[in-house]
Formats: structure tokens, sequence, C-alpha cells
């Protein structure tokens, strides 16, 4: 039984970091703020635009 409950903690923590929940946490902790809405819609902008900013190769 708690073979089944660590691997089902681990798929939850696999689909928090693949959809972000893991660096929104980290980026409130980092800037010392709270959940709000204009907060995530602020987390969102800076994220996407790094993560486009940056060149792709091939």
């Amino acid at each position: 039984m708690a073979t089944l409950r660590q691997l089902g903690q681990t798929i939850l923590a696999i689909l928090r970091e693949l959809a972000d929940e893991n660096a929104y946490r980290r980026h409130l902790k980092v800037h010392g703020r709270v959940n709000t809405a204009e907060e995530y819609r602020r987390f969102q902008a800076e994220h996407f635009r790094a993560k486009y900013q940056r060149a792709k190769c091939c």
C-alpha cells in the first residue's frame, strides 16, 4: 500500500512540474508575494517572455 501511495505522490509531483505549479510556488516564495489572479498573470507574462526569447536550435 505504501508503494502505491508513493507512486501516486510521484505522479502528482511530475504533473505539478509539467503544469508550472511548482515554478509559480517558487516565484511566490522568492518574491514574497501571495497567490492572487493578478500575481499569476504577472508570473505567466514573465515566464512566457523568458521562455520565448531564448533562441531555439534547429
